[in-house]
């Protein structure tokens, strides 16, 4: 089996559910109505994602994208 690959995943809450997108995977996204399964669902969709693109023989990106916060003052 191939090496493990750490790609970035954002979270945005929706008015009644979650959805995800990988930045480095253009068009992997996912969804969930709890975070939690969001995260589970996130996971499955890379992973298809990934197949699909290996089984069109297209190059697998390098995960790049890095998240993180910033604090600031709200007024």
């Amino acid at each position: 089996m191939g090496s493990e690959m750490n790609y970035a995943v954002v979270y945005e809450r929706a008015k009644k559910n979650w959805a995800a997108y990988v930045p480095d995977l253009p068009g992997c996204t996912s969804a969930g109505w709890t975070l939690d399964e969001c995260q589970r669902n996130v996971i499955e969709a890379v992973e298809i994602h990934l197949e699909a693109m290996r089984q069109a023989g297209e190059p697998i990106p390098q995960p790049e994208t890095e998240v993180g916060r910033v604090e600031v003052k709200a007024a």
